[in-house]
């Protein structure tokens, strides 16, 4: 067995793990495994380790948010209870697990929340993951078996991305870990190539842009034995059905309100377990302000609040300054306005796409990156809004599935949804990457068609949430804060909320334009100019607008050997985008040439 670590003295950082399985008889590969724990050193620069017992072999970026000792260092290896395991994520419960794998037995050396972890898969084995309430992604090695197990949150919040062949598994927080590794796969998946072109860049599910890399899904624990064979089990699926939750059966309006603020003050407070201050990403919009309500009744005084603005382009105004200063002042935040000059933007996009592990479209990217390289400063923790659409229906694309029949859910969603039709990939897609069949109408066929959901909206949403949200907002924000060491808490995907939201009557989140019994909740909380306010984002006009630095940036990303020699798009359609570029958007408003160019730029940026 080998067991090794480093220390670093520097600021507490987020966290990576890595790790491989070998079915092929041969030793674990250290050497790989420290290369892809190397890869992700911005996740946690302020110590590594690694530990490899035969065909296993784990790697780990520390993570110092709870328990600040090196009693709490990874891997971490129990040798009274054969386990070793790597965990990348929060407990928010991890307390009272203590305290109950305490009563049964345990004993513990730490304060941290990776040894309940380890204990609570020692007593409950892979049922462990339905004690736990946090997000979490892990792995755990079985030493008498050879077993190695690998988990993921029920809305998949941490990440876990996978690389297999005959010989072996290797897995990591981030997809460039594994291009670290070598021996990957990196030709373009076509299936996942009409998914990035038609859900605003999105390629949800277990696929990834690269054919040879997959993601372990959100909500499964997969089990793999010694000779490669394993299984994985999915314990987590809302079902969006009114009767899904028999104790709010028959509640008024105004009961649901209740019960929507009641479970949100739960899920705040949830987020507030650290050992450093948490301070939140406060854009001025309903979400984020109603977290800092929220906070401010739970007590916490001197609570840091961020906003972040740009110089407007295009028409647009660069900043919400007016809503988020509103917030601040109402509860007396110690607030911190960010506003950023155009001449940091091209250098902080630039630095976005090296932090993206998958390729991600949305100009908001860089607007949270350049905000978490300022908060970590001087937080390390903070709470963010992320999720409250997808899941009390604040999107433009859900109020036209109101009424609609269940069987239609699919042509509507498409309708309001998809970036273009299948049929027009063949004006933009090369020949040799396109497919003769709508693979991606198809997925949201498939998702819409299971089960459950009593509605067509309630259809959409489960599919929002389970499947699409994993891989925009929620990969978006983790990556861009992990990139400066910042750990972001997200307590609209505190799974309880979302079973309560999921059974709600349709008619109730759709009120008020979308969101409406979270709007009517917070009524109490927030001034009226906050809560109907229209929705907004972190704006970025300068990559809404592709012109300028920006236009050059792309330019050469597409018309580069690199580009021609992988030839992703039709040539003729790039040039004409190339002399117009405000001349295509998505049924959604993304700029097209955009979406080409960030493809072209992420893979070149990661040596793809």
């Amino acid at each position: 067995m080998t067991c090794r670590s480093r220390d670093e003295e520097e600021d507490v950082r987020m966290c990576g793990l890595s790790g491989e399985i070998r079915f092929d008889g041969e030793e674990a590969d250290i050497a790989a495994v420290d290369r892809m724990t190397e890869a992700m050193h911005d996740r946690g620069p302020d110590g590594s380790g690694l530990w490899s017992q035969g065909p296993i072999a784990l790697g780990h970026r520390r993570l110092k948010i709870i328990d600040l000792s090196e009693k709490a260092a990874q891997p971490m290896v129990d040798g009274e209870l054969g386990l070793a395991v790597v965990f990348n994520g929060c407990l928010y419960n991890y307390g009272e697990l203590r305290e109950e794998l305490r009563r049964e037995g345990y004993d513990f050396y730490s304060t941290s929340d990776t040894e309940v972890l380890l204990k609570a898969y020692h007593r409950w084995g892979v049922a462990c993951v339905e004690h736990f309430k946090g997000m979490f992604a892990f792995a755990v090695a079985e030493r008498d078996t050879g077993r190695l197990v690998l988990g993921r949150d029920r809305l998949g919040i941490k990440p876990m991305y996978l690389a297999e062949d005959g010989r072996r598994l290797r897995f990591a927080s981030s997809l460039p870990a594994l291009l670290a590794a070598g021996d990957v796969d990196t030709s373009v998946d076509p299936v996942a190539l009409h998914h990035y072109m038609t859900f605003h860049s999105l390629v949800p599910g277990e696929r990834t842009i690269l054919a040879g890399i997959r993601k372990l899904p959100a909500a499964t624990v997969r089990v793999i034995d010694r000779d490669g064979t394993s299984k994985e089990h999915r314990y987590w699926d809302p079902s969006y059905t009114r009767g899904a939750l028999p104790e709010h059966a028959g509640l008024s309006a105004g009961e649901w309100r209740q019960a929507v603020m009641d479970a949100l003050r739960t899920a705040v407070r949830r987020r507030m377990v650290a050992d450093v201050p948490v301070g939140v990403l406060l854009s001025g919009g309903l979400d984020s302000s109603l977290i800092v309500a929220l906070l401010a009744e739970e007590g916490q005084e001197g609570l840091a609040t961020f906003s972040i603005g740009f110089e407007p382009a295009g028409g647009e105004k660069g900043d919400e300054f007016a809503y988020s200063d509103l917030v601040a002042r109402r509860f007396g935040t110690d607030h911190h306005r960010i506003r950023i000059p155009d001449a940091r933007l091209a250098e902080g996009l630039e630095q976005a796409i090296r932090a993206m592990s998958e390729p991600m479209v949305s100009h908001d990217c860089v607007a949270f990156h350049l905000l978490s390289q300022e908060v970590a400063q001087h937080v390390k923790v903070v709470q963010s809004g992320q999720g409250a659409d997808e899941v009390f229906a604040g999107y433009s694309w859900f109020p036209p599935l109101a009424d609609v029949p269940r069987e239609r859910a699919a042509e509507v969603y498409a309708r309001e949804f998809f970036d273009r039709p299948h049929a027009a990939l063949a004006g933009l897609v090369a020949p040799e990457y396109l497919l003769d069949h709508d693979a991606s109408g198809a997925f949201v066929r498939d998702h819409l068609a299971r089960p459950g959901a009593d509605t067509a909206l309630d259809a959409v949403l489960r599919l929002e949430t389970t499947a699409m949200l994993v891989d925009d907002p929620v990969k978006r924000v983790d990556n861009m804060t992990m990139a400066h060491g910042l750990e972001a808490r997200t307590p609209f995907l505190d799974h309880e909320l979302v079973e309560l939201a999921a059974a709600c009557p349709a008619e109730l989140k759709l009120a008020h334009g979308g969101k409406g019994v979270l709007k009517d909740a917070a009524r109490r909380l927030l001034p009226a100019e906050i809560i109907d306010r229209p929705k907004g984002y972190f704006p970025v006009p300068a990559v809404r607008h592709v012109d300028g630095p920006l236009l050059e940036l792309v330019r050469d990303a597409l018309t580069g050997r690199a580009a021609r020699e992988r030839g992703l798009f039709r040539p003729e359609y790039v040039d004409r985008l190339l002399a117009d570029p405000e001349a295509d958007r998505t049924t959604t408003g993304v700029n097209t040439l955009w979406q080409l160019g960030l493809l072209e730029l992420w893979m070149q940026a990661h040596g793809v």
